[in-house]
């Protein structure tokens, strides 16, 4: 039809031209494979496949820009619809499978990229049952998208049929590929990284595996276009005028718009199948063209490998190509005998033919048993353990594992606000949205009750760090399907998976804090780093408020924090990468064992328990003291959650003039505020005496909330009781480790889900009883628990044999005993006296300084410095 706009030309071009781009690399693969390599492995069968779905998937679209694909819904003549909807349900059934099998062709390629990195082989079986499972799953559900079969390709649907939005389909789909996108792209770069080639093989070899970045841009692209029919369906469901009838899935122009979502769909599968083919080019590119594998100064190069008691005949076999002769070096006039055994895939990447590149030498993995190292996650042989650090050696480290602390104050404060906008696009009730709250702080529990500890036990603290940030990766990325379901189960699972992430984080994240550095500046530490969580949870909302969902309808605020949540989520994984090649320190439990052990005996100190006699009726006075705190925690969690879920209905109901965002970043400032005044006032006092400082002004202040007071000063109790309650998590965690030991790993996972269950399940009691009378009442639940946090409080002041365990201690390890005649002995346990551990930071660091500057002035002469004067870890 003259004049009719149209996308038709543009659609069926771009299909035809990457078929045809994706059709010369995997004809390339099968030659270098076939001719040159002489074997074909798993990985080329299904990549094979892979393309002979990718060509179905671009015929349908070929087929569709012929019958009005490309057109406005009202160009489309009558005649065309059925064939253009049975080619729109093909290109649905075959989008998924094609993914799946490109994907899967990389992963088990992978799988031969390293046989001795025990963490890669399973980390790449795991995603492999995730493509799988998942894209086997989004495939039944697009073949089953209308009941019956045969109403897809109807206008309008018959009555009676029912049909899943196709729009919903193809975005509920999103957070699997991206999640994968990302984990194919990164999986291989710690092996990759670690090899040593010439410049110019590492570079290409890097680039090749970085062209997955691609895939995932693309898959983004292709979701931005169908954000308009995500909006529509939005204001749809706002408006109640969504329906699966006749025409709901006629409504949306989708012909038009999907047109240019499905070229950039063919664009991600035929590049995905193109970077998963170049690798095989390989052993073709060094048989052919080998000056572009060769830097110019010919230098040697090592790689690493599992066995560094190869012989050099056996090197040498492996590494050529299959295409060599048995005997390392191969007369022109010897025929070509083919290599029926395996070829490494580390030598397929990196070795080219031995005539054209200098020979290969090997060294020992991150694996090989005698080296004390898994997978880069703990390598820290040789290096000084955090417990024996000084103040000035700890400030990087610490530094960066507070950037961790901010991250989850910003996803603590955005929730809520994510929370709202969620409740008011799907109707949500107050008790729907404090479930969502519950759900989270469920992730805290179970995380940190189950896999938590066991990743800090068995890979360290660095290890927690990449597993928590990847598991808030992939929450966020779930809120993408419950926003286009607009479902309240997905909504909750979302919410689940960022809490799990974040629980790992805060197993390992608060034990390094408190651990990384001298032992009686614990308290000071986690309360700084805690204090910028809390600037977190101050700027995120405001953020949310003032810039994302300002002057938004609440379709498209939605859809803005869809985007946002991507783009902290792409963060995210790319923080989670970054934290890999960050050189943080470790603990192992000799030196936990160390910290722990006091000359006096006091970790050592029991008790006896009533009513029991004999040697098993005594208990550590650490392990009472670690219950306890579990409980405070629990206690603390739980009102400082139930006066958030509470907040706005309390400040409704005691001052309705106030804006409830701006007013809680107040509350929230002086919660900020308050945990930097307790590490300024915890040089000059004790720990425990500010714990029950804020533990009674938290109690006292909840009290009065209660009260019927006028709207202002109703508003500052509720201030001051923010202000009270700032520091009480981080003075509990640091005091209550204190003397555990061996068990201080285990202790930060059982503290961390004992708060998690406060969180969990304190706030639904507070809404059931102010559900009951007022939000005034309601407040009686956050002064009892707050009071039963208070146990510790008395617990710690109440035996002496209690406060010489919590009590600061000066060690060797401390800056100020650091050699030198001023090292006290070490019989002589000090506790830190008021008044004097704020002048002795300053002038610890200067002494370090001044140390550290003698020593490097005498190293010529004296030669490096003895072992037995090193803390050093051993594993």
């Amino acid at each position: 039809m003259a004049g009719t706009e149209s996308r038709q030309t543009t659609a069926l071009v771009i299909a035809a031209v990457f078929l045809a781009c994706s059709t010369v690399f995997v004809t390339l693969r099968l030659i270098s494979r076939t001719l040159v390599v002489r074997k074909l492995q798993p990985d080329d069968w299904f990549i094979i496949a892979a393309w002979v779905v990718s060509f179905g998937l671009s015929f349908s679209i070929c087929y569709g820009a012929s019958v009005g694909l490309g057109r406005h819904e009202i160009d489309v003549p009558a005649d065309w619809e059925a064939p253009l909807k049975k080619s729109e349900y093909a290109f649905s059934v075959l989008y998924n499978p094609a993914l799946m099998l490109t994907k899967t062709s990389i992963l088990v390629f992978y799988l031969r990229l390293s046989t001795t990195e025990k963490i890669f082989k399973w980390a790449c079986y795991a995603t492999l049952v995730v493509v799988n499972v998942g894209g086997l799953a989004l495939s039944i559900l697009n073949i089953a998208q209308c009941r019956p079969l045969s109403s897809a390709f109807e206008t309008p649907i018959p009555n009676g049929a029912k049909c899943t939005d196709i729009v919903t389909l193809y975005l509920s789909s999103a957070p699997l590929n991206i999640i994968t996108d990302l984990a194919i792209l990164f999986l291989p770069f710690p092996v990759l990284t670690s090899i040593k080639l010439p410049r110019k093989q590492k570079i290409i070899l890097l680039v090749t595996f970085g062209f997955g970045v691609f895939i995932a841009v693309v898959d983004v692209v292709r979701i931005a276009y169908l954000q308009q029919a995500f909006m529509t369906r939005i204001e749809s469901v706002q408006t109640n005028s969504h329906s699966e009838g006749p025409d709901a899935r006629n409504s949306s122009d989708f012909s038009w718009y999907g047109a240019i979502s499905y070229t950039w769909s063919a664009i991600e599968v035929h590049v995905g199948i193109m970077v998963a083919c170049v690798p095989g080019l390989k052993p073709l590119v060094s048989r052919f063209l080998p000056k572009m594998l060769r830097d110019s100064d010919k230098e040697d190069f090592t790689i690493r490998s599992s066995d560094a008691s190869r012989s050099m005949s056996e090197m040498q076999t492996a590494q050529r190509i299959p295409s060599a002769t048995k005997s390392p070096v191969r007369d022109r006039g010897e025929s070509v005998a083919p290599d029926e055994g395996p070829i490494g895939m580390m030598d397929f990447l990196t070795t080219p033919d031995m005539t054209e590149l200098p020979q290969i030498q090997r060294t020992d993995t991150t694996m090989t048993p005698t080296t004390p190292n898994f997978f880069d996650f703990v390598n820290i042989q040789g290096k000084k353990s955090m417990v024996h650090m000084t103040t000035e050696e700890s400030l990087f480290p610490v530094a960066m594992v507070t950037v961790l602390f901010f991250i989850w104050g910003f996803a603590y404060g955005l929730l809520d606000s994510l929370n709202a906008q969620f409740q008011n696009v799907a109707h949500m009730s107050i008790g729907q949205t404090i479930g969502i709250h519950s759900a989270y702080f469920a992730g805290y529990f179970v995380a940190s009750a189950s896999f938590g500890h066991l990743v800090l036990r068995f890979w360290g603290f660095k290890a927690c760090y990449i597993v928590g940030l990847a598991i808030y990766a992939c929450g966020t990325l779930v809120f993408w399907p419950a926003a286009v379901l607009t479902s309240f189960p997905a909504f909750l699972v979302s919410n689940f998976i960022v809490g799990m992430g974040l629980s790992t984080l805060e197993v390992s994240a608060n034990l390094f804090i408190s651990l990384c550095g001298p032992q009686e500046y614990m308290e000071i530490r986690l309360n700084l780093s805690q204090a910028v969580q809390a600037i977190g949870s101050v700027v995120a909302p405001l953020l949310a408020t003032k810039v994302l969902f300002k002057s938004a309808t609440h379709a498209s605020a939605l859809t803005d924090v869809q985007w946002t949540y991507l783009g902290i989520s792409l963060f995210t994984i790319l923080l989670a990468v970054g934290y890999y090649y960050v050189p943080l320190p470790e603990a192992t439990d000799r030196d936990l064992i160390e910290i722990g052990e006091r000359a006096d005996g006091a970790n050592d100190a029991e008790l006896h328990i009533p009513f029991f006699s004999g040697p098993n009726s005594y208990i550590k006075v650490v392990l009472i003291t670690l219950v306890i705190g579990i409980f405070s925690e629990f206690c603390y969690v739980g009102g400082q959650e139930a006066i958030s879920t509470s907040f706005s209905s309390y400040l409704a109901e005691v001052n309705p003039s106030l804006d409830p965002v701006n007013f809680q970043a107040v509350g929230h400032s002086a919660f900020a505020v308050s945990r930097f005044i307790a590490a300024g006032l915890n040089l000059w006092i004790k720990p425990r005496y500010l714990l029950a400082f804020y533990y009674g002004g938290a109690v006292v202040f909840s009290a009065l909330c209660m009260g019927t007071f006028s709207a202002k000063t109703s508003s500052g109790l509720l201030i001051m009781v923010y202000f009270f309650e700032g520091p009480i998590f981080s003075l509990v965690f640091a005091m209550i480790l204190r003397g555990l030991g061996r068990h201080t790993k285990l202790a930060s996972a059982m503290i961390v889900a004992g708060f998690g269950a406060g969180g969990a399940t304190i706030p639904p009691i507070m809404h059931a009883v102010a559900t009951g009378r007022d939000e005034r009442y309601g407040w009686s639940v956050i002064v009892a628990i707050f009071g039963g946090g208070c146990i510790l409080v008395i617990w710690a002041n109440a035996l002496p044999s209690v406060r010489k365990v919590l009590d600061p201690v000066k060690t060797a390890s401390s800056p100020s005993f650091e050699g030198g005649a001023d090292t006290p002995d070490e019989d002589q346990p000090t506790i830190a006296s008021s008044g004097s551990r704020a002048s002795r930071i300053w002038g610890n660091l200067k002494k370090s300084r001044r140390r550290k500057s003698d020593e490097k002035r005498s190293s010529d002469d004296e030669g490096p410095s003895s072992p037995s004067t090193e803390h050093r870890e051993k594993l």
